[in-house]
Protein backbone atom coordinates (compact mmCIF):
# COMPACT_ATOMS: atom_id res chain seq x y z
CA UNK A 1 0.00 0.00 0.00
CA UNK A 2 1.66 3.54 -0.58
CA UNK A 3 -0.43 6.93 -0.47
CA UNK A 4 -0.81 8.83 -3.95
CA UNK A 5 -2.53 12.05 -4.56
CA UNK A 6 -2.29 14.38 -6.96
CA UNK A 7 -0.36 16.55 -4.78
CA UNK A 8 1.43 13.90 -2.97
CA UNK A 9 0.22 13.69 0.94
CA UNK A 10 3.86 14.45 2.05
CA UNK A 11 5.51 15.83 5.23
CA UNK A 12 6.17 19.20 3.85
CA UNK A 13 3.10 19.78 1.70
CA UNK A 14 0.80 18.32 5.29
CA UNK A 15 2.89 19.81 7.92
CA UNK A 16 3.57 23.85 9.09
CA UNK A 17 7.21 22.73 11.11
CA UNK A 18 6.86 23.17 14.84
CA UNK A 19 10.34 25.29 16.24
CA UNK A 20 10.74 24.44 20.36
CA UNK A 21 12.21 27.07 20.12
CA UNK A 22 9.17 29.16 19.33
CA UNK A 23 7.06 31.14 22.24
CA UNK A 24 3.79 29.94 20.79
CA UNK A 25 2.99 27.99 17.65
CA UNK A 26 -0.74 27.44 16.20
CA UNK A 27 -2.19 25.11 13.90
CA UNK A 28 -5.62 24.89 12.43
CA UNK A 29 -7.64 21.79 10.65
CA UNK A 30 -10.70 21.42 8.85
CA UNK A 31 -13.96 19.54 9.47
CA UNK A 32 -15.47 17.64 6.88
CA UNK A 33 -18.35 16.32 5.66
CA UNK A 34 -18.97 13.08 3.58
CA UNK A 35 -21.06 14.15 0.40
CA UNK A 36 -20.81 10.63 -1.22
CA UNK A 37 -19.92 7.45 -0.47
CA UNK A 38 -20.50 6.72 2.76
CA UNK A 39 -19.88 3.28 3.96
CA UNK A 40 -18.81 2.01 0.85
CA UNK A 41 -15.51 4.33 0.66
CA UNK A 42 -14.40 1.27 2.79
CA UNK A 43 -14.38 -0.98 0.07
CA UNK A 44 -12.35 1.49 -2.63
CA UNK A 45 -15.53 3.63 -3.75
CA UNK A 46 -14.64 7.26 -4.76
CA UNK A 47 -15.96 9.15 -2.37
CA UNK A 48 -16.66 13.85 -2.71
CA UNK A 49 -15.99 15.08 0.56
CA UNK A 50 -15.79 18.86 1.22
CA UNK A 51 -13.66 20.47 4.20
CA UNK A 52 -15.98 22.64 5.99
CA UNK A 53 -15.55 26.65 7.16
CA UNK A 54 -15.74 25.14 10.92
CA UNK A 55 -13.02 23.53 12.00
CA UNK A 56 -10.25 23.21 15.05
CA UNK A 57 -7.74 25.18 16.50
CA UNK A 58 -4.52 23.55 18.26
CA UNK A 59 -1.96 26.66 20.06
CA UNK A 60 1.18 25.28 21.46
CA UNK A 61 3.18 27.11 24.19
CA UNK A 62 6.82 26.44 25.81
CA UNK A 63 5.85 25.86 29.72
CA UNK A 64 8.17 25.32 32.89
CA UNK A 65 8.34 21.14 33.50
CA UNK A 66 8.10 18.55 31.83
CA UNK A 67 4.77 17.36 31.60
CA UNK A 68 2.33 18.48 28.63
CA UNK A 69 -0.59 20.74 30.22
CA UNK A 70 -3.63 19.92 28.01
CA UNK A 71 -6.71 22.21 27.67
CA UNK A 72 -9.80 21.31 25.09
CA UNK A 73 -11.94 24.04 24.32
CA UNK A 74 -15.91 24.25 23.26
CA UNK A 75 -16.51 26.26 20.64
CA UNK A 76 -17.89 28.78 23.61
CA UNK A 77 -14.49 28.48 25.34
CA UNK A 78 -15.63 26.44 28.03
CA UNK A 79 -12.93 23.55 28.70
CA UNK A 80 -14.61 19.94 28.04
CA UNK A 81 -11.11 18.24 28.84
CA UNK A 82 -7.77 18.86 30.68
CA UNK A 83 -5.02 16.65 31.33
CA UNK A 84 -1.52 16.59 32.73
CA UNK A 85 0.35 14.03 30.65
CA UNK A 86 3.42 12.73 31.67
CA UNK A 87 6.27 12.57 28.84
CA UNK A 88 7.45 9.74 29.98
CA UNK A 89 5.00 7.44 28.41
CA UNK A 90 2.20 9.97 27.65
CA UNK A 91 -0.24 8.88 30.53
CA UNK A 92 -2.62 11.08 32.84
CA UNK A 93 -1.04 12.13 35.79
CA UNK A 94 -4.78 14.11 36.37
CA UNK A 95 -7.38 14.19 33.97
CA UNK A 96 -11.01 15.10 33.56
CA UNK A 97 -11.86 12.17 31.20
CA UNK A 98 -9.58 8.83 31.37
CA UNK A 99 -11.17 7.73 28.19
CA UNK A 100 -10.32 11.06 26.28
CA UNK A 101 -6.55 10.93 27.82
CA UNK A 102 -6.27 6.69 27.10
CA UNK A 103 -6.87 7.93 23.47
CA UNK A 104 -4.78 11.02 23.35
CA UNK A 105 -2.27 8.58 24.94
CA UNK A 106 -2.86 6.64 21.95
CA UNK A 107 -2.56 9.08 19.75
CA UNK A 108 1.02 10.96 21.17
CA UNK A 109 2.30 7.32 21.34
CA UNK A 110 2.03 6.69 17.24
CA UNK A 111 3.34 10.13 16.57
CA UNK A 112 6.21 9.26 18.14
CA UNK A 113 6.96 5.71 16.36
CA UNK A 114 6.57 7.65 13.25
CA UNK A 115 9.08 10.60 14.30
CA UNK A 116 11.03 9.31 16.90
CA UNK A 117 13.04 12.84 17.54
CA UNK A 118 8.96 14.23 18.43
CA UNK A 119 9.17 15.19 22.08
CA UNK A 120 12.08 13.70 22.75
CA UNK A 121 13.47 16.74 25.06
CA UNK A 122 11.00 16.18 27.42
CA UNK A 123 10.62 19.80 27.62
CA UNK A 124 7.11 21.01 28.89
CA UNK A 125 4.61 22.20 26.87
CA UNK A 126 0.83 23.98 27.66
CA UNK A 127 -1.34 22.57 24.91
CA UNK A 128 -4.68 24.06 23.81
CA UNK A 129 -7.52 22.99 21.22
CA UNK A 130 -10.45 24.85 20.36
CA UNK A 131 -13.36 23.41 18.27
CA UNK A 132 -15.30 25.96 16.30
CA UNK A 133 -18.76 23.92 16.10
CA UNK A 134 -20.51 22.14 18.70
CA UNK A 135 -18.68 18.37 19.07
CA UNK A 136 -21.87 16.74 18.97
CA UNK A 137 -22.40 17.98 15.36
CA UNK A 138 -20.12 15.01 13.80
CA UNK A 139 -17.56 17.51 11.91
CA UNK A 140 -14.67 15.31 12.90
CA UNK A 141 -13.62 16.17 16.47
CA UNK A 142 -11.27 13.38 16.44
CA UNK A 143 -9.98 13.85 12.87
CA UNK A 144 -9.00 16.79 13.15
CA UNK A 145 -6.77 16.43 16.48
CA UNK A 146 -5.27 13.34 14.44
CA UNK A 147 -4.29 16.23 11.59
CA UNK A 148 -3.27 18.76 14.44
CA UNK A 149 -1.10 16.08 16.07
CA UNK A 150 0.46 15.12 12.83
CA UNK A 151 1.00 18.92 11.67
CA UNK A 152 3.28 19.51 15.31
CA UNK A 153 4.60 16.17 14.98
CA UNK A 154 6.13 16.48 11.73
CA UNK A 155 4.47 13.49 10.41
CA UNK A 156 2.03 12.18 7.20
CA UNK A 157 -1.54 12.64 8.83
CA UNK A 158 -2.88 9.68 7.04
CA UNK A 159 -0.17 7.22 8.43
CA UNK A 160 -1.01 8.39 11.97
CA UNK A 161 -4.42 7.95 11.20
CA UNK A 162 -4.34 4.35 10.20
CA UNK A 163 -2.30 3.74 13.55
CA UNK A 164 -4.67 5.18 15.39
CA UNK A 165 -8.02 4.06 14.03
CA UNK A 166 -9.80 1.99 11.57
CA UNK A 167 -11.89 4.05 8.89
CA UNK A 168 -11.20 5.53 5.65
CA UNK A 169 -9.21 8.38 6.24
CA UNK A 170 -11.14 10.73 4.27
CA UNK A 171 -12.42 12.85 7.09
CA UNK A 172 -8.01 13.44 8.36
CA UNK A 173 -7.51 13.89 4.47
CA UNK A 174 -10.17 16.57 4.24
CA UNK A 175 -8.94 18.07 7.48
CA UNK A 176 -5.58 19.98 5.38
CA UNK A 177 -7.42 20.86 2.47
CA UNK A 178 -8.80 23.99 1.10
CA UNK A 179 -11.07 22.45 -1.70
CA UNK A 180 -13.53 19.52 -1.84
CA UNK A 181 -12.05 16.34 -2.91
CA UNK A 182 -12.67 12.65 -4.40
CA UNK A 183 -11.19 10.14 -1.96
CA UNK A 184 -10.35 7.05 -2.36
CA UNK A 185 -8.82 4.01 -0.28
CA UNK A 186 -8.80 0.64 -1.86
CA UNK A 187 -6.63 -2.52 -1.86
CA UNK A 188 -3.44 -0.86 -3.74
CA UNK A 189 -3.80 2.49 -3.24
CA UNK A 190 -5.15 5.21 -0.80
CA UNK A 191 -5.32 9.30 -2.28
CA UNK A 192 -7.54 11.85 -3.29
CA UNK A 193 -7.92 14.70 -6.08
CA UNK A 194 -8.99 18.23 -5.56
CA UNK A 195 -12.14 18.85 -7.43
CA UNK A 196 -14.31 22.01 -7.93
CA UNK A 197 -17.78 21.51 -6.22
CA UNK A 198 -19.61 25.08 -5.57
CA UNK A 199 -22.68 24.08 -8.21
CA UNK A 200 -24.60 27.16 -9.48
CA UNK A 201 -27.49 25.84 -7.74
CA UNK A 202 -25.31 25.81 -4.35
CA UNK A 203 -28.70 28.04 -2.86
CA UNK A 204 -30.62 25.08 -2.87
CA UNK A 205 -28.40 23.26 -0.67
CA UNK A 206 -28.68 23.02 3.49
CA UNK A 207 -27.07 20.97 6.18
CA UNK A 208 -29.80 19.99 8.66
CA UNK A 209 -28.40 18.73 11.97
CA UNK A 210 -30.60 15.87 13.18
CA UNK A 211 -29.50 16.11 16.99
CA UNK A 212 -28.42 12.60 17.47
CA UNK A 213 -24.35 12.30 17.56
CA UNK A 214 -23.47 8.53 15.86
CA UNK A 215 -20.85 6.37 16.76
CA UNK A 216 -18.64 6.25 14.08
CA UNK A 217 -16.94 3.09 15.12
CA UNK A 218 -19.87 1.38 15.40
CA UNK A 219 -21.34 2.17 12.09
CA UNK A 220 -18.10 0.81 10.41
CA UNK A 221 -18.89 -2.69 12.29
CA UNK A 222 -21.98 -2.70 11.06
CA UNK A 223 -21.62 -2.31 7.54
CA UNK A 224 -18.48 -5.01 7.45
CA UNK A 225 -20.70 -7.20 8.91
CA UNK A 226 -24.16 -6.48 7.82
CA UNK A 227 -24.06 -4.78 3.83
CA UNK A 228 -24.50 -6.98 1.32
CA UNK A 229 -22.60 -7.42 -2.58
CA UNK A 230 -19.71 -4.51 -1.42
CA UNK A 231 -17.57 -4.89 -4.05
CA UNK A 232 -20.68 -4.22 -6.72
CA UNK A 233 -21.98 -1.52 -3.87
CA UNK A 234 -17.89 0.30 -4.04
CA UNK A 235 -17.94 0.12 -8.08
CA UNK A 236 -22.01 1.56 -7.93
CA UNK A 237 -21.48 4.68 -5.53
CA UNK A 238 -18.13 5.37 -7.92
CA UNK A 239 -20.39 6.21 -10.62
CA UNK A 240 -23.08 8.16 -8.73
CA UNK A 241 -19.90 10.21 -7.18
CA UNK A 242 -18.67 10.99 -10.83
CA UNK A 243 -22.95 11.79 -11.79
CA UNK A 244 -23.15 14.07 -9.14
CA UNK A 245 -19.87 16.38 -9.47
CA UNK A 246 -21.24 16.29 -13.36
CA UNK A 247 -24.79 17.81 -12.41
CA UNK A 248 -25.38 20.95 -13.89
CA UNK A 249 -28.94 20.95 -12.74
CA UNK A 250 -30.43 20.90 -9.68
CA UNK A 251 -33.05 18.13 -10.06
CA UNK A 252 -30.18 16.18 -11.65
CA UNK A 253 -28.27 16.47 -9.12
CA UNK A 254 -31.09 15.72 -6.63
CA UNK A 255 -31.35 12.58 -9.07
CA UNK A 256 -27.81 11.07 -7.70
CA UNK A 257 -28.55 11.85 -4.31
CA UNK A 258 -31.77 10.06 -4.31
CA UNK A 259 -29.94 7.18 -6.04
CA UNK A 260 -27.36 7.34 -3.96
CA UNK A 261 -29.97 6.68 -0.68
CA UNK A 262 -31.80 3.78 -2.25
CA UNK A 263 -28.47 1.73 -2.87
CA UNK A 264 -27.22 2.83 0.56
CA UNK A 265 -30.30 1.64 2.15
CA UNK A 266 -30.77 -1.08 0.20
CA UNK A 267 -27.12 -2.69 0.84
CA UNK A 268 -27.80 -2.05 4.33
CA UNK A 269 -31.13 -2.81 5.23
CA UNK A 270 -31.75 0.69 6.53
CA UNK A 271 -35.06 2.82 5.85
CA UNK A 272 -33.68 6.30 4.23
CA UNK A 273 -33.96 9.26 6.84
CA UNK A 274 -36.62 10.98 4.97
CA UNK A 275 -38.83 7.95 5.05
CA UNK A 276 -38.36 7.73 8.92
CA UNK A 277 -38.28 11.31 9.87
CA UNK A 278 -39.67 13.39 7.18
CA UNK A 279 -41.81 11.80 4.63
CA UNK A 280 -43.98 14.98 3.93
CA UNK A 281 -40.75 17.46 2.91
CA UNK A 282 -40.71 18.58 -0.79
CA UNK A 283 -37.58 17.84 -1.56
CA UNK A 284 -34.61 15.58 -1.24
CA UNK A 285 -32.61 14.47 2.00
CA UNK A 286 -29.91 12.57 1.91
CA UNK A 287 -28.05 11.24 5.17
CA UNK A 288 -24.22 11.95 5.71
CA UNK A 289 -21.79 10.10 7.15
CA UNK A 290 -23.28 7.53 9.68
CA UNK A 291 -26.74 7.10 9.26
CA UNK A 292 -29.28 8.11 11.62
CA UNK A 293 -27.56 11.10 13.18
CA UNK A 294 -25.25 14.25 13.00
CA UNK A 295 -26.12 16.20 9.40
CA UNK A 296 -28.17 15.12 6.78
CA UNK A 297 -27.90 16.97 2.99
CA UNK A 298 -31.30 18.53 2.31
CA UNK A 299 -31.69 19.99 -1.39
CA UNK A 300 -35.12 22.18 -1.58
CA UNK A 301 -36.28 24.34 -4.56
CA UNK A 302 -38.31 26.45 -2.41
CA UNK A 303 -37.18 29.64 -0.61
CA UNK A 304 -34.67 29.61 2.35
CA UNK A 305 -37.92 31.16 4.89
CA UNK A 306 -39.83 28.21 3.70
CA UNK A 307 -37.02 25.10 3.97
CA UNK A 308 -36.04 26.50 7.22
CA UNK A 309 -39.38 26.76 8.77
CA UNK A 310 -40.13 23.18 7.76
CA UNK A 311 -37.52 21.62 10.10
CA UNK A 312 -37.80 23.88 13.05
CA UNK A 313 -41.70 22.85 12.70
CA UNK A 314 -40.46 19.29 12.93
CA UNK A 315 -37.53 20.19 15.96
CA UNK A 316 -34.93 20.89 14.35
CA UNK A 317 -33.54 24.23 14.52
CA UNK A 318 -29.61 24.05 13.62
CA UNK A 319 -30.45 24.29 9.56
CA UNK A 320 -26.85 25.47 7.64
CA UNK A 321 -26.97 26.95 4.34
CA UNK A 322 -24.35 24.90 1.95
CA UNK A 323 -22.54 28.60 1.34
CA UNK A 324 -22.05 29.25 5.22
CA UNK A 325 -20.78 25.37 5.84
CA UNK A 326 -18.05 24.94 3.42
CA UNK A 327 -14.86 26.54 3.63
CA UNK A 328 -14.02 28.21 0.48
CA UNK A 329 -10.36 28.69 -0.27
CA UNK A 330 -8.63 31.15 -1.99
Amino acid sequence: MYFRTVHPITVDNFVNNFNPGTIKTEFYAHGKLLITGEYAVLDGADALAIPTRYGQRMVIKKSRGSDLIWDSLEENGESWFSSQISLFDFSALKTTDQVTSDQLEIILKNAVRLNPEFLDKWNGFKVETQVEFPRNWGLGTSSTLIALVAQWADVNPLELYFKTFNGSGYDVACARCDTPIVYYNDEDEIGYTPVEFFPSFSDSIYFVHLGEKQDTAQGIKDYLKNAKSRKKLAEEITKITEATLQAKTISSFAEQIEKHEAVIAKAMDYETVKKSRFPDFWGCVKSLGAWGGDFSMVISDKNQDDTEAYFINKGYKTIIPFREMIFKGS
